[in-house]
This record gives structure tokens, sequence and C-alpha cells, in this order.
């Protein structure tokens, strides 16, 4: 028993130096706790933990190995990804140009429904290939085949459950009044700045085909 407890410090060690890590995600959760505040930025972080859950489906079903085996369906996967965090990026442009895209202070707030922002949230992790290539590696080498089922289940709840406490933690930080304020001084420009930082994303993935 001892061994999984080192099987799971192995895997929560390796998943908090990857959710740390800046990507799609963070810069979604950024954008809208800036944009509508605290409470958007926990939806969209319960869409990134429930986008875990995805990946853990497909691993524990040997999916993820099919997809590493075959560059072809990878790279669909990957140009699928690429092509919704440009989608994003030119979204988040475009509505930098339109007048007051952006809240005037503080105080106001974009309306968002939980259900776009979650959406946003589990689809932005969900096509994520980074985070298949994460997962496939840890359900390849961290974790033992002969780990039973149960503990692989439990591994990926925990997963799942950390991964939307970080951004949770994370929305409550970036979406308070001081921190909001000081993001929108810089106007439009911030909405200009997280588009371009999604195009880039999106063209790392189409650079690594």
């Amino acid at each position: 028993m001892s061994g999984y407890w080192a099987e799971f410090l192995a895997i929560a060690l390796a998943h908090l130096f990857a959710v740390a890590s800046p990507g799609p995600d963070f810069a979604v959760v950024l954008r809208q706790c800036v944009t509508a505040g605290t409470r958007a930025g926990i939806w969209t972080a319960l869409g990134v933990g429930a986008g875990i859950y995805l990946h853990v489906a497909y691993c524990i079903l040997g999916v993820a190995l099919l997809l590493s085996r075959s560059e072809t369906l990878f790279g669909i996967t990957k140009l699928i990804a690429a092509a919704y965090l440009l989608f994003l990026g030119i979204q988040a442009i475009r509505e930098s140009l339109k007048p007051q895209a952006l809240p005037q202070s503080a105080s106001d707030e974009v309306s968002v429904r939980p259900w776009r922002a979650f959406g946003l949230g589990f689809l932005t992790n969900g096509l994520n290939p980074k985070a298949t290539l994460f997962f496939l590696a840890l359900f390849t080498v961290v974790i033992d085949p002969d780990t039973p089922l149960i503990l692989q289940l439990g591994y990926g709840f925990y997963l799942g459950i950390a991964t939307f406490a970080w951004f949770a933690g994370l929305s409550l930080l970036l979406g308070r009044p001081a921190v909001r304020e000081f993001v929108l001084r810089a106007g439009v420009w911030f909405e200009r700045g997280m588009g371009l930082v999604l195009i880039l994303l999106a063209a790392q993935i189409v650079r690594s085909l």
C-alpha cells in the first residue's frame, strides 16, 4: 500500500508543476476574471476541472495511447485545438475594437452566463494537446499498469478537484477589485494582448505538427 502512496505523491507533484505553468487554461481564466469578475472565473475554473475528467477517461480507456501512436489522429487533434484557440484569440481582438468592450472600472462587469463560462473552460482544457501528452505520460509512466482501476479513478478524481481548486483560487485573487482595476487601466490593450497570447498559443501548436 505504501507503493501507492508514493505513486500518488508523484502524480500530485507532477500535476502541481503542470497546472502552475502558464497556458491556455490560465489565459482564459484570467480574461474571464478581469472582464466578468470572480464568479465567471470560478465557473470557468469548474469547466477546466471537468475537462480533466475527459483526459482521465480516454487514458483509462486506452484512447490516449492510440492517439500517441497515430500521427494523423494526433495531428488532427492538434489542429482542432489550434483552431479553437485561434478563434478565441481573434474573438478577443474583435471585441476590443468595439466601443466600451471592457468594463470601465472594477465595479462594472461584463455579463457572462455560467454555462458559457463552464463550456469555455471545459473546451479549452479538453482540447489542449499538451494536456493529452501530460496525461498519457502520467498513465503510462508514473502510474503502474497493475494499479487497481479504483485507485486510478481515485487519482483522476483528485486531479480534477485539484485543478479546479487551483484555478478557483486564482479566480478569487484575479477577480479582486484592486487586481481588476490595475489590469483594466490598460483598457482594450489588455483584451488585445490576451487575444495575441491565444493566437500565439495556437501558432505554437501548429508548429509542433
